[in-house]
């Protein structure tokens, strides 16, 4: 997701400020880092968000350029659906102040789900993709919020509002979206708050963007939203992440400190890619087996948008 100072820079068309670059990689727990795809800057390539296939294809969010794309394991990129623009152009896009595609996730039979925030009633909300169709919205967000990260739990999506720290829920098959939970543990400070999603152990798990955390949220029966704790503290930048299946352990992405973080189940964490590894901004992670998917949209940097591929080691 776009960091604040990142839309500053996007407001005056040219980024100009620096992103922190430690002056070495740092190998364990990732290794063997290696830049797999570069993608075009200039057509808004800009990858928000990443799902895996079982085929090796990676499904990526363009989010300037307001599409969904399928990247093969040759690094092949393929446009599958660009969304229409809103009729304002998007300027009323809360925080940001353009459009932009978010979340995405992959169903068992290949139907993809994802996010459009455009600040208008017609466009905002969950999107989805059924293999070899086009692209429908299946349920509406509110247009004074910013829909972000996204999982999915069988039949049920999950929805982070980056501005009205909020998570929606959101049946498969379409209709309205219901406030599961508003705990203020996912409420913006200034800027964007409940970010990254995933579902696991039991629990819906979040990041705060402007707040640099982890939140925990039970899933009580009947579906109820507990108690948020958080679980880790000091990511600053924290955007979207993944469980390494290692319990609770987590790799996330910095993007405005251009790192990737291994966070233990105690809340502690460690450096573990580095712009010395490629990184241009990451904003989410994936994986399959061992091999880490790190893409990084250049929100600060403005370079080089690209897919970094590393070893889980251990």
């Amino acid at each position: 997701m776009f960091t604040k100072p990142a839309v500053l820079a996007a407001a005056a068309i040219a980024v100009a400020m620096a992103v922190p670059a430690p002056a070495a990689a740092v190998s364990p727990p990732l290794g063997h880092a290696r830049t797999a795809v570069h993608f075009d800057l200039a057509r808004g390539q800009l990858p928000e968000n990443i799902v895996l296939a079982p085929d090796g294809t990676a499904y990526v969010t363009f989010a300037k350029a307001r599409q969904v794309a399928a990247v093969s394991r040759h690094g092949a990129v393929r446009t599958l659906a660009t969304l229409p623009a809103p009729a304002d152009g998007g300027v009323h896009t809360p925080a940001l102040g353009f459009p932009l595609t978010t979340g995405i996730v992959r169903a068992h039979d290949g139907t993809l789900y994802f996010l459009y925030a455009t600040g208008t009633a017609d466009l905002t909300g969950v999107w989805r993709l059924r293999p070899g169709g086009r692209p429908q919205r299946i349920a509406a967000l509110p247009a004074d919020g910013l829909p972000n990260g996204l999982a999915l739990d069988t039949r049920t999506l999950y929805v982070t509002d980056s501005v009205l720290g909020t998570v929606w829920r959101v049946p498969t098959s379409g209709g309205i979206a219901t406030a599961w939970s508003t705990d203020p543990a996912l409420a913006p400070a200034g800027f964007l708050g409940a970010n990254g999603l995933k579902i696991h152990n039991g629990a819906v798990w979040a990041t705060n963007l402007d707040k640099g955390t982890i939140v925990r949220i039970p899933m009580l029966p009947g579906g109820r939203a507990g108690t948020a704790l958080v679980t880790a503290t000091g990511l600053t930048g924290i955007d979207d992440f993944a469980f390494t299946g290692h319990g609770d352990q987590i790799i996330a992405a910095l993007n405005n400190v251009n790192q990737v973080a291994l966070v233990r189940p105690d809340g502690t964490h460690t450096t573990a890619l580095t712009a010395a590894d490629g990184l241009q901004g990451p904003t989410s992670i994936a994986l399959r087996g061992d091999t880490v998917y790190v893409p990084s949209a250049a929100y600060l940097t403005a370079k080089d948008p690209n897919l970094v591929l590393a070893r889980l080691d251990g």
